[in-house]
This record gives C-alpha cells, sequence and structure tokens, in this order.
C-alpha cells in the first residue's frame, strides 16, 4: 500500500518553498498619462528618451532606436555610420497593453516584457520584468553590463530603474496618490 504526503492543509504539514536562483529583475514606474499613450511613447519615440549612454551597444554614435511594432519585429539601433545593432525580437505584441522580446544584450539571450496597465484615465503603471537569467553563467551574470556589477551587483535592476524614470520624466512620474513626485 502506497501512503500519499500530507495534504497541504493538514495540521503539522509544512510548505517547502525552493527560492528562485536567479529571480527576474522587476522594476516599475507610475506615470501621468493614458495607457495608450504612455504605450505609444514607449514604443514610438524610444530613441528620443531612451538613455542611450550608457544603455546601448554604440553610446555616442547612435541616432536611433526603432522598435518594428509586430510580433517578430527586431528592436534595434542605428549608428550614425549606417551600422544597426539588435537589441532584441518582439515575442508577443499586444498594445497597448505589453509586449515581449529576447533581450540579446547580454552574454546570452534573456527576456524583457513590459506591461503598462491602466490605474485610471490619465494614469499608467509601466511594469519591465527582465527575467531568464538561467541562460548566463554564474561569471557572467557578476560581469558589468552598462552599469557595474552585472545582475549579482544588482546593475540590472538599477539600470531599467533609470531607464523607467526617464520614460517617468517625458510623461510625468505620479506619486502613489496620484499626485506629481
Amino acid at each position: 500500500m502506497r501512503t500519499m504526503p500530507p495534504a497541504l492543509d493538514e495540521p503539522g504539514h509544512r510548505a517547502v518553498v525552493t527560492p528562485l536562483r536567479r529571480p527576474p529583475v522587476r522594476q516599475s514606474v507610475v506615470v501621468r498619462a493614458p495607457q495608450r499613450r504612455t504605450f505609444d511613447t514607449f514604443v514610438r519615440t524610444i530613441g528620443a528618451w531612451w538613455p542611450v549612454q550608457p544603455f546601448s551597444a554604440g553610446k555616442d554614435r547612435v541616432r536611433a532606436v526603432t522598435v518594428e511594432r509586430c510580433r517578430g519585429g527586431r528592436v534595434y539601433e542605428t549608428w550614425a555610420d549606417g551600422t544597426e545593432v539588435t537589441w532584441g525580437e518582439l515575442l508577443a505584441w499586444e498594445p497597448p497593453e505589453r509586449f515581449m522580446m529576447t533581450w540579446t544584450m547580454t552574454p546570452a539571450a534573456t527576456e524583457v516584457e513590459l506591461m503598462f496597465a491602466a490605474l485610471g484615465p490619465r494614469l499608467t503603471r509601466v511594469t519591465v520584468e527582465h527575467r531568464g537569467w538561467e541562460a548566463l553563467t554564474d561569471e557572467q551574470l557578476g560581469e558589468d553590463c552598462a552599469l557595474p556589477g552585472g545582475y549579482t551587483g544588482g546593475s540590472y535592476a538599477a539600470g531599467w530603474a533609470l531607464i523607467l524614470g526617464r520614460l517617468g520624466a517625458v510623461l510625468g512620474i505620479a506619486d502613489s496618490e496620484g499626485g506629481q513626485a
């Protein structure tokens, strides 16, 4: 006769939670703009507000950043000499709620999802989740990226906070009470 493990709701049972070895990087910002405008500002004018110094391959050579607005489209930077460097490919395209892409600016491809949640008629939460860190070796996780320290040093979290802060500066950052921050 086979015995079954105790049910989760039985007295004395202790659930075991295994922490993620390499949890996703998550950041968000609440902006003072409708959902559609926030989404459109992110994808249509990314080259105007994205901090290409230091968050690009070409830095001061970058003249444009483009999002090809369809599933399978590329996100890429264009340099003054015409060189194109691909940041990733769109895996999901669901305007104005979200898009998801591969992120090839890491030593091995990871995944970035951007979500745009309407909190009111003129209030939107933009959330980024950067995941797939399992594709990188321990050594790669510690390597510097655009900021020193790599994933293990918190530079991706700091980087996404800075990037979302730039988007918020364009649209207007709202505090948790809905006022200007």
